[in-house]
């Protein structure tokens, strides 16, 4: 696994940033648009919530993104959550291969 220091950005900051300010979208008026609530919005702007694949098409739809672009925004600042906050996966041993 390849070690990163720094936090990833959570993909709600960065649609927040990089998308609502420059197009000047509240969270309600992006929310109508994508056909979500606006409570569901906030929270991933917010950063409390994930991008879901649902939300990722819907994004990449009205954004003219692709939904892999936020998917894998999401798995990156998930897996670095993960491994930076539960320790527990540390202890599982490799599993040797056989030698042929």
């Amino acid at each position: 696994m390849r070690t990163r220091t720094r936090k990833p950005t959570h993909p709600g900051g960065i649609l927040h940033r990089m998308h609502m300010e420059p197009l000047g979208l509240t969270i309600t008026a992006l929310a109508q648009r994508l056909g979500i609530s606006r409570k569901t919005l906030s929270a991933i702007v917010n950063e409390r919530a994930s991008i879901t694949p649902d939300i990722a098409l819907r994004l990449s739809r009205a954004l003219n993104t692709s939904p892999e672009l936020w998917l894998n925004m999401q798995q990156g600042y998930t897996l670095w959550e993960v491994a930076h906050t539960n320790t527990d996966w540390k202890a599982v041993e490799p599993i040797k291969t056989a030698q042929v």
